[in-house]
C-alpha cells in the first residue's frame, strides 16, 4: 500500500523566491520601480528546502508521495494585474518541477494558476496546459476567490469557468478548490477563509447542475470538506428543500475531501459522515497547522496517525491512502503504473 498525500505545498521555498515576489508586491504599489527579475535559486538551495522539511517529515511519518503544488496563501491572485499574476504563476510552477525532477520518487506536481479578479480564464487555461502537457503535472488548484475575501467571482457553477472545466475535462485532470491569502480583516485566512471558501463551494455545487454539463469533472473540497461533513443533515436537507437529487449523485460522485483535520474526533466524524470513496488522504503539512498538540504531543498535521487509528478495514484504508488518489488523480495513476507501483 502506498501512501499518498492529495495536499502538499512549497511553504519552505527558498528566500530568493520570497524576496522576488515582495518585489513584485513593491512594484504594484511603485510603478517606477524597475521590473523584478526571477532569481538564480540553484539545485542545492532547492534540495536543502525541501530535504529539511517536507522530505524528512515523508521519512519520519511514513507517507511515500506528495501531490507538490506552491504555497497556497502566497497565490495572491487579489495583487497586482493578470501581467503580475501571471509571472508569479510561471515562477511557482518552473520551481516546483525543479523539486520533482530532483525528487521524483517523492514528489508529483500540482500547479497554481494565474487568476485575477475580473479577468477571462484564457491564461489559467494555457499556464494549466503548459504544467500537464509540458511539466507533467497531474492536476491544479483553483481559487474561487481571486479577490482575496471579497467574492466577487460568479460562483463556480457559472458559466464564466465552463471554458476552464472543459479543458480539465479534456486533459483528465481534477481541481483541488484553494483560496488564497484574505485581504478581508473579517476573515483570518486559514482559519476562517479557508474554511469558507471549502464550504461556500459545496454549497454552490448543491445550488447549480454543473455536474450535468460535466459529468466527469473532478473537484477536491481541502481541509476535510470545510463545515460540510459534521452539518451533513443541514446539506442533505437544503438540497431536499431546493428540489435538488440526493447528494449521492447530485455531487458525490465528483466531490472529494481530503483529512486535513488535525484532531481525531474530526476524521472520526469524516469517515462515519462521507463515504470511503470520497476521502483522499491528506495531511498539508508544514501548512496553516505546524505546531504540537499538547493534548497528544503530536503535530497536528501529522494526519497518518489519525487514519491509522481508524476503527475500519484494512481494504478502507488503502482507498483513502491510496485508491482514491489514483482514480481521482488518473494521470498520477499512469505515472505510478510506469514504475511499476
Amino acid at each position: 500500500m502506498l501512501i499518498i498525500d492529495c495536499h502538499g505545498h512549497y511553504t519552505t521555498a527558498p528566500d530568493a523566491h520570497t524576496k522576488f515576489r515582495d518585489a513584485q508586491v513593491a512594484k504594484t504599489k511603485d510603478s517606477s520601480l524597475p521590473d523584478p527579475q526571477r532569481p538564480h535559486i540553484s539545485d542545492d538551495e532547492i534540495r536543502e528546502s525541501v530535504e529539511k522539511n517536507q522530505l524528512r517529515l515523508q521519512r519520519e511519518r511514513g507517507y511515500d508521495l506528495t501531490l507538490f503544488s506552491p504555497r497556497a496563501s502566497a497565490m495572491g491572485h487579489h495583487i497586482g494585474d493578470e501581467k503580475t499574476s501571471i509571472a508569479w504563476t510561471v515562477a511557482c510552477n518552473d520551481l516546483i518541477k525543479r523539486v520533482v525532477d530532483l525528487f521524483p520518487d517523492n514528489f508529483v506536481g500540482v500547479c497554481q494558476l494565474p487568476q485575477s479578479p475580473g479577468v477571462s480564464l484564457e491564461n489559467s487555461i494555457r499556464e494549466l496546459e503548459r504544467c500537464v502537457n509540458e511539466l507533467g503535472f497531474v492536476g491544479c488548484n483553483l481559487n474561487p476567490d481571486p479577490s482575496g475575501g471579497h467574492w466577487n467571482s460568479p460562483p463556480l457553477t457559472d458559466k464564466y469557468w465552463y471554458p476552464f472545466y472543459e479543458k480539465m475535462v479534456e486533459l483528465d485532470v481534477p481541481a483541488m478548490i484553494h483560496v488564497s491569502a484574505s485581504c478581508n480583516p473579517n476573515f483570518h485566512a486559514t482559519g476562517a477563509h479557508y474554511i469558507n471558501a471549502d464550504t461556500t463551494a459545496f454549497m454552490q455545487f448543491i445550488q447549480g447542475d454543473l455536474f450535468k454539463d460535466f459529468p466527469t469533472l473532478r473537484f477536491i473540497i481541502p481541509h476535510g470538506g470545510g463545515a460540510v461533513p459534521y452539518h451533513w443533515g443541514r446539506y442533505r436537507g437544503l438540497a431536499d428543500m431546493l428540489k435538488r437529487p440526493p447528494l449521492k449523485e447530485h455531487v458525490m460522485k465528483n466531490v472529494f475531501f481530503d483529512t486535513c483535520v488535525y484532531h481525531q474526533p474530526g476524521i472520526d466524524l469524516l469517515v462515519n459522515v462521507i463515504d470511503i470513496d470520497n476521502i483522499l488522504f491528506g495531511s498539508e503539512m508544514i501548512g496553516a497547522v505546524r505546531g504540537i498538540d499538547p493534548e497528544t504531543g503530536h503535530y497536528f498535521d501529522d494526519t497518518k496517525r489519525y487514519i491509522d487509528k481508524l476503527a475500519i478495514s484494512d481494504e478502507d484504508k488503502r482507498r483513502i491512502y491510496e485508491l482514491n488518489a489514483r482514480r481521482v488523480y488518473p494521470r498520477l495513476d499512469k505515472i505510478l503504473k510506469a514504475r511499476g507501483l
